[in-house]
């Protein structure tokens, strides 16, 4: 236990120092950004009393220090800034749109370990043949599709074609909350098909990796079934590098979300940050960067402390 606890606060620890950085990158992103941010977002008709007044607003007049120092207070504090065109803190137009983001990741990625870990498996279980062939090709194309095309022949397919799905939107607040799911159902599986390739590719060359193994071949030899085999010995031994790369794809899935959010037509955090991109909206812009940054940050601790559990040698 102690053992546990010592690796736990060694990488709690890890993870402190690493969004301390990334909260200093973010700072220094905006800051060196070509061009006056408070010009920027006023656009070509501000006069210089309106850009000073915005300067004095957004205290970008201060010195650098105490531009950082203050920035790093505010976001201890949960504070990420004042959106210049939605006028109210980017904490609450983050939650706001929030739900449709989150579900998106969530089924998108159930929707890919559904795929991926039982062909994965299958496929390193039958090497070679017709089967695995077929698994590794289809696994090579999809893993090259964008999300974004794929999402366009889900809408012209299911959408435009049978009219099962909604081809954009997410409905109102009084939206009942299935009928809002039903509308994830297309986007969720643009995003989950494209992101199981990796996943399916990783979990086949994980098995494959302790298929010959020689404990594998104790447990056969000693009469073990097959899928006591496959899914006992060798799967839990496995695990490692597949929770690494279902731990990657969900961080994936969360920068991911931009583009399928835009195609959709959903109100999530990826839409928001390309409507502040357009306008110009530096703190939406640098908030979503820094919880972006944050969820990131914390799925890859979280996949550490399931190491943890999966591996008692990753302890020492």
């Amino acid at each position: 236990m102690s053992r546990l606890v010592s690796a736990f606060l060694k990488r709690l620890g890890g993870m402190a120092v690493v969004l301390a950085l990334v909260v200093t990158v973010v700072f220094v992103i905006v800051r060196v950004t070509p061009g006056d941010p408070a010009a920027v977002m006023l656009g070509a008709d501000a006069t210089p009393a309106d850009i000073a007044e915005l300067r004095a607003r957004l205290g970008l007049d201060a010195p650098l220090l105490q531009q950082y120092g203050q920035f790093l207070l505010d976001v201890v504090r949960g504070d990420l800034g004042q959106s210049i065109f939605l006028g109210q803190p980017v904490t609450t137009a983050l939650a706001a749109r929030a739900e449709p983001t989150f579900f998106l990741t969530l089924f998108s990625i159930l929707i890919a370990v559904a795929i991926a870990l039982p062909v994965g498996i299958l496929s390193a279980v039958k090497r070679g043949t017709l089967f695995d062939q077929l698994v590794v090709g289809v696994t090579m194309i999809a893993a090259s599709v964008p999300s974004f095309w794929l999402g366009l022949i889900l809408i012209q397919s299911f959408a435009v074609g049978l009219g099962w799905f909604p081809a954009s939107g997410y409905g109102g607040p009084d939206t009942p909350f299935l009928e809002r799911l039903h509308h994830l159902v297309l986007p969720a599986f643009a995003l989950g098909i494209v992101n199981s390739a990796l996943i399916t590719r990783f979990t086949r060359a994980a098995m494959l990796d302790v298929l010959g193994d020689d404990y594998v071949r104790t447990a056969r030899a000693k009469g073990a079934g097959p899928a006591r085999v496959v899914l006992k010995h060798a799967l839990k031994n496995a695990l490692i590098p597949i929770i690494t790369v279902i731990g990657l794809s969900i961080a994936l899935l969360v920068a991911g979300a931009v583009v399928t959010e835009t195609v959709f037509g959903l109100p999530g955090v990826g839409n928001l940050v390309v409507q502040a991109v357009l306008r110009r909206d530096y703190p939406v812009i640098q908030g979503a960067l820094l919880v972006v940054a944050a969820i990131y940050v914390l799925i890859n601790f979280a996949v550490d402390m399931l190491y943890l559990f999966v591996d008692p040698r990753v302890r020492m």
